[in-house]
């Protein structure tokens, strides 16, 4: 590729910091770009991990030999991604920030932002890959099967998707790791961030409370014995099974989450991770988001309920109103309702739904 304006997404992390390494040794004008998504200090928290992340954006991009400066996005993340969150745990399902951030931040504010800037193209740390064929951009599974990050990327456009770049997508971790440690990188050997997107590792009940007020009620089994008190219905998920409190009553079998009832505020559990109730091979999803849209409205493909599960053979029919019902040939474990049903032909990811109902 000829030279080329480059913005680089960088978060302070080892990924983001080789993407802006490996740009850069191919002789692109490559700018590095921190953004700012959540006010900690407004949250009252102790923790400074976007100054941190900051220290160690400046760092790598000194290292390298280019510019960087930051952005804020505070606002634009909590009225789009934020806001939307608390309002799924009200109602009562399982949300995924990550894939709303990259929707309406990343790939979104930060995109717009970049262009703005006279970057032709804006480039990230995710361990995913692009397919261009006939004007058309294909998403595609990162090589590492164990960090591939296109779950997180399903929801994106074709106009989105179209100035990326994902450097590292052809990459194993391992990979990656040793390129900054050959390179130098300060952040070669830092740990990869966990907990909620761009808020970081938090006590997550804790964290809710700040800001939806607990509602506690009974905890039944599906058969409507009393087995105990949940804390409020948002803080869990299907398939849960820590922080239940209710020991090895009954058979002694563990406890999990299979159902919550929202208008009568009850959790249901059931005993044994093979209760029937922890399953089913059917479900819809809200009108779905296709990236490579199919030629057919019913066919056969592959699924991932959540991210990191291993591909899932089902068959796909879609509705007149742009919801897609998908049968699975096995039986799935805790696919919950916020979540979201992911589908994929090979390699190629062809886009994304919220999980409406089961069945």
């Amino acid at each position: 590729m000829e030279r080329k304006k480059i913005a680089v997404g960088m978060s302070g992390g080892v990924d983001s910091a080789v993407a802006a390494f490996l740009l850069k040794e191919q002789g692109h004008d490559v700018t590095g770009i921190f953004m700012k998504n959540w006010d900690e200090q407004a949250e009252g928290s102790e923790e400074c991990t976007a100054a941190e992340d900051f220290d160690d954006v400046r760092a790598v991009c000194d290292h390298i030999g280019i510019p960087y400066y930051t952005v804020n996005f505070t606002q634009e993340y909590w009225e789009r991604v934020f806001s939307i969150f608390l309002k799924e745990y009200q109602a009562g399902r399982t949300p995924n920030p990550d894939v709303l951030c990259n929707r309406e931040i990343k790939f979104a504010a930060f995109l717009d932002f970049c262009m703005q800037t006279g970057a032709e193209y804006m480039a990230t740390g995710h361990y995913c890959r692009l397919g261009r064929e006939n004007g058309k951009t294909q998403l595609l599974k990162g090589l590492d099967p164990g960090k591939d990050q296109s779950y997180f990327l399903c929801m994106l456009t074709q106009q989105q998707l179209a100035p990326a770049m994902f450097p590292v997508g052809d990459l194993q971790k391992e990979q990656v790791r040793a390129i900054a440690e050959k390179a130098g990188l300060p952040v070669a050997k830092k740990k990869d961030s966990t907990g909620i997107c761009f808020i970081g590792e938090r006590k997550f009940r804790e964290f809710l409370k700040q800001y939806l007020p607990a509602q506690p009620g009974e905890m039944r089994t599906l058969s409507g014995k009393v087995v105990g008190r949940h804390e409020g219905l948002m803080y869990y998920t299907l398939g849960q099974r820590r922080g239940l409190g209710i020991g090895g009553a009954g058979s002694g079998q563990r406890w999990f989450v299979v159902q919550k009832d929202l208008e009568h505020n009850i959790l249901y559990v059931e005993q044994g991770a093979d209760s029937p109730a922890l399953y089913s091979s059917r479900c819809k999803t809200e009108p779905f988001h296709f990236i490579s849209p199919p030629e057919q409205s019913e066919f056969a493909c592959t699924c991932r309920y959540r991210y990191r599960q291993p591909d899932q053979q089902v068959r796909v029919f879609v509705q007149e109103g742009g919801e897609v019902v998908i049968e699975s040939r096995e039986p799935q474990r805790a696919v919950t309702p916020g979540q979201y049903a992911v589908l994929y032909q090979g390699d190629v990811c062809l886009g994304g739904g919220v999980v409406s109902e089961l069945d």
